[in-house]
Formats: structure tokens, C-alpha cells, sequence
């Protein structure tokens, strides 16, 4: 196996070596980063955060930020240095579409993803060879972690396209010698028969799509002995649906949590003690403010998260907005490892996450806006049924566009679900209303009735 070097950083060699541990419980991929604690570790952030600077100011946006803010990449010094510099929102990110973000060449990226854009156009993210290296061993590392190993058979539920969450755990599974079945999304049945058939012993998947697996399989009579191990993020979920994955399934059950923005998945991961999640602190310096006046919060006190990605090449960000809730947690892990921050427990703003996809309500309303028979007043209703996200759109029909007849009725519904499909990559229930039926606001409209019990 090859060890990761970033021509950006200068490291000593040891902190680069990737050498792999099985001792009990406390397995390593990466030992040296994975415990990196004090004064060493203050060291390698400073240090990272300061080329990461360097490296931002490869970008318009970035060179515009420092200069309006009064600051030059030598005056971040320091780790509190970090507070003297604006917060990134997703909106900036939109607003560089598409390649305004790249601090490197394109001719430098091998890779592209996106994620959903709320005003029809995607949040593009770049990937170097390098960058690909390093998230493969972040995923590496989370694995071992969970103590997966050559051997596993590892079957890979989640979306190949866009989404990074599928080829991100693919090459991380690879690295670490799985046999990796990259199922991808859909066909309930065919995924049931290839456990059963395959003998996996770990999955990957959402936790609502882990439960309609459990019960599907448990309807069809089938038993999947051989599981032992299920990894699970994308979406939020509770200690109770845990329980339940649990006891369906017969796995361990762990969470994973990560942004398309910040690499992907693999930003920080349960270890087997289950109790918060290492978020890595050698490739991600983290704070946690108050949503609203953007102030730091201490450990154990509930904020939004904000993340400084310490090592990406083609796309360093600067204290990223990711609208996450969550809290840090500084105990000292019996696994030896460092950092750890709560799970994610909601949003900052009005962002809903719907079988894995990010769902903004003003994608929704620009889509409608965009077809003449129907009018810009709708309202979104979420359920989960049979443990899955489903999503339902009422949208007033248009008084000057709609005949009447129910063919014309009919068309203009398969269109409506069309251009939804389309934009969200996701499909939806719609109801034509009629004109004027549904509720208007004083003031912010509340557009989005969330149903699920979060369980």
C-alpha cells in the first residue's frame, strides 16, 4: 500500500506513514493522526491552516474576502488567528458556479461532484489525485476504525452518481482490502438476495432504507445471517431507529456524517465505543457558533457547525457554514483517538434531507416558477412511510393556463413531476389545488410540514 503525500503540506514523515493496527478493539489505519493530541497537534493545524490560506487565495472569492476584511494570509498566525476571517456559506459556493471555487488548473481535476443547487444550478466540488487519496484514506480509516478488515464482504447502498457518498466508500473499502459489491440504489429484492447469496457482512445505506431492507427481507421469509456491521448516515436519525436496526438486522450499528463540500463522506465517524463521532482533527479544524449572532461555542454547548478543511487541494474552503446542529464533545475516548462532536440532531436552516438528498424549498419554488400552468403558491408535506422519506407538493393551478379538462389536468401534473425529478433528483407526489385554496403568510411563509417522528 502506498502512503498519501500532499505536495502542499510539509510534514515529517512519520505523521505521513500509514501503517495498520489490529490490537483488540482500538484498530488504526492511520495511528499517528488518528491520536495526534497537544501541542503536536496544535502545530500541524496551524501550520495546515495557514497553506490552506495560501492555497484559497487561488480564488477570486477568496482574494475579495481577505481584502475586504482587512487581512493577508501572513496574518493568520494562529488557531484563534481563524476568527478574524468571514464565514463561507453554501450561497457563495452557488454563486461561483461553475469552477469559480477551483484554486487549482481544471486540467489539475480528475474528479467532479455535485450537490443540489437551490436556484437550479449545482454546487460543483473538484478533486485532485491527491485530494482522492486522502478522502480514500479518511473512509479507510473509519472503516478499520469499525473494525472491518479483509475479508468483509462489503455491499455499497447508496447513490454512484453525483452524490459522492457511493464512490467515496467504494475506493475507501478497496484500500483496506474489502470485497466491495457496489449495489447502488433501488431493487429491494436484488439487494436482499445478494446479502443472503453473497454473504456480506457489512452494508452502507441510509437508516430509513436499512429499516424497508429489514422488513422487506423479513417479509420474504429471508434471514441475513452473515451481517455483522452497518454503517449509516446521509440522513438524521435517533438512538431508538439504532435499537431497531440493531435487532432487525443483527448488526452493529454506527453513524457516519459528512458534506459533498468537505470531500464527502468520512469527516468524522463513530468508533466502536458509539458514543459521538471523531471528526478528524488533523484534516478539519472545527468550531461550533451561534447560529444567529455567529459567535464560538464551548464543548458540550449546541451550535452550528462550522468547518475549516485543512488538507483539500483543488477546492480549501474557510470556516464553512454547513448548517449542521451538533455540540463538541472533549472527553477522552478509551479508542485513544481525539476530537469527537455529537450527532447531528437537525438544521440551522430551512434545509430538508429527504432518503439522503439535500431538499432546499426555494429549489422547489424555482422549478414552479418555471412552468406557466401553475401559479408560485405550494406546500410541502413530508412523511415516512414503511420507514422511507416521502414527499408530497400541493401547488395551485394557474387561472389563465388551465382549461379545465382533466386531460389537460393530467399533463399538466406529469409535467410538474417531471421538472421536480428533474432538478431535485428525487421523486414526489403532486396535487393540483385549485386557485387561491391554499394558505397564504404574513411575514415568512411556512411552506414545509415535516411529519416523520425522526424515529
Amino acid at each position: 500500500m502506498s502512503t498519501w503525500s500532499n505536495p502542499f503540506l510539509s510534514v515529517s514523515p512519520i505523521l505521513c506513514a500509514l501503517p495498520k493496527v489490529a490490537k483488540g478493539r482500538q484498530m488504526f489505519w492511520e495511528k499517528p493522526m488518528e491520536t495526534l493530541k497537544g501541542d503536536d497537534l496544535k502545530r500541524l493545524q496551524e501550520d495546515r491552516l495557514k497553506e490552506t490560506c495560501s492555497r484559497a487565495m487561488g480564488t477570486g472569492f477568496y482574494r475579495d474576502l481577505f481584502k475586504s476584511a482587512g487581512i493577508s494570509p501572513a496574518d493568520i498566525k494562529t488557531l484563534d488567528d481563524i476568527t478574524r476571517l468571514p464565514f463561507t456559506r453554501k450561497q457563495d459556493l452557488r454563486g461561483g458556479y461553475p469552477f469559480g471555487f477551483l484554486a487549482v488548473p481544471l486540467s489539475s481535476v480528475v474528479r467532479i461532484h455535485t450537490t443540489s443547487g437551490t436556484t437550479g444550478k449545482p454546487t460543483v466540488v473538484g478533486y485532485t489525485r491527491g485530494d482522492l487519496e486522502k478522502w480514500s484514506s479518511l473512509i479507510a480509516r473509519n472503516l478499520t476504525m469499525v473494525g472491518l478488515r479483509q475479508g468483509d464482504v462489503f455491499q455499497n447502498m447508496v447513490n454512484y452518481g453525483m452524490f459522492t457518498g457511493g464512490l467515496g466508500f467504494h475506493y475507501g473499502a478497496e484500500k483496506i482490502g474489502l470485497t466491495v459489491i457496489p449495489s447502488a440504489t433501488g431493487n429491494t429484492k436484488r439487494q436482499i438476495e445478494m446479502i443472503h447469496d453473497f454473504g456480506v457482512t457489512a452494508i452502507h445505506c441510509t437508516p430509513s432504507y436499512a429499516m424497508h431492507l429489514a422488513e422487506s427481507a423479513e417479509e420474504a421469509g429471508i434471514k441475513l445471517d452473515s451481517l455483522k456491521t452497518g454503517i449509516f448516515g446521509a440522513e438524521p436519525w435517533s438512538e431508538s431507529l439504532r435499537g431497531e436496526l440493531e435487532e432487525k438486522l443483527g448488526v452493529t450499528a454506527y453513524d457516519s456524517y459528512g458534506l459533498s463540500e468537505l470531500y464527502g463522506p468520512g469527516v468524522a465517524f463513530e468508533c466502536q465505543e458509539r458514543d459521538g463521532l471523531h471528526i478528524w482533527h488533523d484534516c478539519y479544524l472545527v468550531e461550533i457558533i451561534d447560529p444567529v449572532t455567529g459567535e464560538q461555542l464551548g464543548p458540550g454547548e449546541q451550535g452550528e457547525l462550522v468547518v475549516t478543511p485543512l488538507v483539500k487541494e483543488a477546492m480549501p474552503l474557510i470556516r464553512y457554514r454547513t448548517g449542521d446542529v451538533t455540540m463538541l464533545i472533549e472527553d477522552d475516548c478509551p479508542c485513544g483517538r481525539g476530537m469527537k462532536i455529537a450527532r447531528i440532531t437537525g438544521r440551522s436552516d430551512d434545509m430538508l434531507v429527504i432518503r439522503g438528498i439535500n431538499v432546499f424549498p426555494s429549489q422547489i419554488e424555482h422549478v414552479l416558477l418555471g412552468i406557466p400552468e401553475v401559479g408560485n403558491q405550494f406546500m410541502v408535506y413530508v412523511d415516512r412511510v414503511n420507514h422511507l422519506d416521502e414527499m408530497t407538493i400541493e401547488v395551485e393551478l394557474s387561472r389563465t393556463h388551465f382549461s379545465g379538462e382533466l386531460a389537460d389536468l393530467a399533463r399538466i401534473q406529469k409535467k410538474v413531476i417531471k421538472e421536480l425529478r428533474d432538478a431535485l433528483e428525487l421523486r414526489t407526489t403532486v396535487r393540483l389545488v385549485e386557485p387561491g385554496s391554499l394558505p397564504r403568510f404574513e411575514g415568512k411563509a411556512k411552506r414545509v410540514i415535516d411529519r416523520r417522528t425522526g424515529d
